[in-house]
């Protein structure tokens, strides 16, 4: 998959140009209508699909103190995005000074680099340019002045509720993760990078990854069976989310601890995608390091088995 990091960009591409436009934290199903209508028009006409999206998320930028969780961090988005066969992507840098973009100056710049624009597909509900005061209608109007195609996708349903970001994001964090995987057309996983930790998981015989997430969405603190990805390879283990309570007397950071079964290598600065298999038991503290790690003994044998 080719990345495009500039609208300016477009140019190296032949056209005509059908573009799927939206921020896509997720890339569930709704998402992926989008893309794949994108697609297949151009696929009709003899163009060249391309696949439009923003980083950071707006929110990060717009609100930052009251931003959701992310779905999906933008390296984890964009492999969703390649996995759907996309040969062309454009990361837009989203900061203060884009944001203030009018929306006819948006379209402005697609159509002026584009060769040419022929259409633009979103989600029914997409809003864009300064103030969010581009939507739908006004997308409308704008491609009949350029002499583009407009296709607004209508919401996508699952079991009778509208698929969106917002309701997934709800789902994992009540540990519904049968809802979050309906609406996503996926199990639900976190992208992580491994970082150095305190070590004590291996002092205690299970060595643990610490993964700094990146404002990923976690679901209820507890323990589970796990998996986790790792160099297309995938491992089993145990997964604790929460706050360490028996080893962190201070305000410690909300973290995801993942004990990988009879893995015996360093993968500090690796990726890490993980998907919770099964719950096992709430976070819990204990009395004194010894107890902990009797319980997480119990912990891998469980998941063993599972």
């Amino acid at each position: 998959m080719e990345t495009l990091r500039s609208i300016e960009q477009l140019h190296s591409l032949a056209g005509p140009v059908f573009s799927a436009i939206g921020v896509f934290d997720g890339v569930h199903l709704g998402h992926q209508a989008v893309i794949r209508t994108s697609a297949t028009h151009a696929q009709e006409h003899n163009g060249t699909p391309v696949v439009i999206t923003f980083d950071p998320h707006p929110a990060k930028v717009l609100r930052p103190n009251n931003a959701p969780h992310l779905l999906t961090a933008t390296q984890h988005k964009v492999a969703l995005i390649r996995a759907l066969g996309v040969e062309h992507l454009l990361v837009i840098q989203f900061d203060r000074e884009f944001a203030a973009t009018p929306p006819e100056q948006f379209v402005h710049e697609l159509v002026t680099h584009a060769n040419p624009l022929r259409e633009v597909c979103v989600g029914h509900e997409w809003s864009f340019g300064k103030g969010r005061t581009g939507n739908l209608e006004l997308l409308k109007k704008l491609g009949a002045q350029h002499g583009f195609n407009v296709v607004g996708i209508p919401p996508v349903t699952v079991n009778g509720e509208i698929v969106s970001s917002t309701a997934i994001r709800a789902a994992v964090e009540a540990g519904d993760f049968g809802r979050a995987a309906a609406m996503l057309g996926r199990d639900y996983t976190i992208l992580g990078t491994v970082k150095r930790g305190a070590q004590l998981g291996r002092k205690l015989g299970f060595p643990t990854a610490n993964l700094s997430a990146h404002s990923e969405q976690f679901p209820p603190n507890g323990v589970y069976a796990a998996e986790a990805k790792l160099d297309g390879a995938v491992l089993r283990g145990v997964a604790n989310v929460g706050y360490r309570p028996t080893v962190e007397s201070s305000q410690p950071e909300r973290l995801v601890e993942l004990h990988l079964f009879d893995l015996d290598r360093d993968i500090y600065g690796e990726d890490l995608e993980v998907r919770f298999v099964k719950y096992l038991r709430p976070e819990q503290r204990f009395e004194n390091v010894d107890a902990l790690a009797q319980q997480i003994a119990r912990d891998v044998e469980e998941a063993r088995k599972i």
